[in-house]
């Protein structure tokens, strides 16, 4: 199998988790596995990388790195040139029309010949049965395409959050017409299968899609179980409760105030919270961006009420981390359409969770049941303020055999768990289909190549297999 996942280890990025497990797993059910990444490189000008994350990688696992990088992250300006360094916005401006004419994709458009040509080469070296593309960055499309037109290579698509959704506003990104939705139908139409991390997104690409409804699977990102402190919680209140927050620090500064302010509020009001601290640990922007932004500002200037920012934790300190907190604060952008991977981590300390994600939020559906949440009560400062108070006597009162039966309810959701039946799926799948075509005669190549980025239609026909089954 060929695995287009840029952001596998050792991206420090959340992606990265699921990216491992799902090609662990296919190398578990006999498998082949050749990952395709971008340089470590371009990981440390973009969100860093974290190199204890390759510790859990199975070594019969093949890594490609292309030497491929986001121009817009260099920060050397040394490497400028003339007309970058003294109209840096229209520079930009010019970089992102230069990048969507291959694909429809700022960023990452250009580096569509790049990846196309190297799932070539790899097939090339490696004859592949199955392909299997993660986006973002959705360019990684038009190479599944390119493989699959060239040499009838079948292939599957973990969207994650989906593209013609966004999630974060839970609104259509674009619609079925546009180049964008041309490129999505194209793939869809022949894909065997699409993963969405949770039923609404799935319910999305089911409607918009209703021919290929059956082929839309809810695969959730879940956690990785050595992330659980695994202990019995005991917390030391005299000495100070400590609540934290471990992930991307991807909302906004408002949010991050909003909830800052009602932490004062709560520690002001309750005495459990009188000398209790928070914590703020993960990555804070990318490239130049990174720990020097307004966020950063404001954690900084919320030290004096008990908060210290922490910086990245790599991923083998993360049990570590959690074993030294009394209660979890989960931050979360977007609503009813997002997730997060963090949600399933967090269920798993055991620990209280104070929720500051809106109410109609994916998040609560998977915390419902949870008897440490102290429930969704929106952007709130006031209710928030309440939820610190409660989360406070939850950590002090809390007996040993609900903080068990906490860290029991997070049980059904390890990535481990999770991909295993995921992939044993997507196996079965794959093999069905690739039987029925086995008894089929083959019918001619497909027709000519999708021209300045547009998908060309094709004539439905049956596909020539692709090889013996691992």
């Amino acid at each position: 199998m060929i695995y287009l996942a840029i952001g596998f280890p050792p991206a420090a990025k959340s992606s990265a988790y699921r990216m491992r497990e799902t090609a662990n797993q296919f190398v578990n059910v006999g498998w082949d596995v050749t990952v395709v990444n971008v340089a470590q490189e371009s990981w440390e000008r973009d969100s860093g990388i974290d190199l204890t994350l390759l510790d859990q990688v199975d070594p019969r696992v093949e890594i490609v790195e292309l030497p491929l990088a986001r121009e817009d992250l260099e920060t050397d300006i040394r490497l400028y040139d003339e007309a970058r360094a003294l109209n840096p916005n229209a520079w930009v401006a010019q970089l992102r029309r230069r990048q969507t004419k291959p694909f429809p994709e700022p960023n990452f458009g250009e580096w569509r010949t790049d990846l196309e040509q190297a799932v070539l080469r790899v097939h090339e070296e490696h004859p592949a049965d199955l392909l299997l593309a993660s986006c973002v960055p959705y360019v990684n499309l038009a190479a599944a395409w390119k493989l699959w037109e060239e040499k009838r290579v079948p292939y599957a698509v973990d969207f994650r959050d989906g593209w013609s959704i966004d999630v974060i506003e839970g609104v259509e990104a674009f619609g079925p017409d546009s180049e964008e939705g041309r490129w999505e139908r194209r793939i869809l139409d022949h894909a065997l299968s699409l993963w969405v991390v949770n039923d609404p997104i799935a319910d999305h690409y089911r409607r918009r899609y209703p021919d290929f409804a059956d082929r839309v699977h809810v695969v959730r990102n879940g956690y990785d179980a050595d992330s659980s402190p695994g202990r019995a919680h005991a917390p030391d209140p005299e000495s100070g409760l400590v609540f934290g927050y471990l992930g991307t620090v991807n909302f906004t500064p408002q949010h991050l105030e909003t909830v800052l302010n009602a932490w004062k509020a709560a520690r002001e009001k309750e005495p459990l919270l009188a000398n209790a601290r928070f914590e703020v640990r993960g990555h804070i922007g990318n490239g130049a961006g990174r720990e020097a932004n307004r966020h950063t500002e404001i954690l900084k200037q919320a030290e004096a009420d008990g908060v210290h920012f922490g910086g990245p934790a790599a991923k083998a300190e993360v049990a570590s981390i959690y074993s030294g907190w009394d209660a979890m604060v989960l931050i979360l952008i977007g609503g009813r359409y997002v997730t997060s991977g963090k949600v399933y981590e967090y269920m798993a300390t055991g620990l209280p969770i104070v929720s500051a994600h809106v109410v109609e939020h994916d998040a609560s559906n998977v915390l419902s049941g949870h008897p440490l949440w102290t429930g969704a009560v929106g952007i709130d400062e006031e209710g928030l303020t309440e939820s610190f108070v409660r989360a406070a006597h939850m950590a002090v009162e809390t007996s040993d055999e609900v903080h068990s039966e906490a860290m029991a309810h997070a049980d059904q959701f390890t990535r481990e768990a999770l991909m295993t039946v995921a992939v044993k799926n997507l196996v079965e799948e794959f093999t069905a289909k690739h039987a029925a075509q086995g008894t089929r005669k083959a019918v001619a190549g497909p027709t000519a190549a999708p021209g300045d980025g547009e998908p060309a239609p094709l004539a439905e026909k049956p596909i020539a297999a692709g090889g013996p089954t691992p």
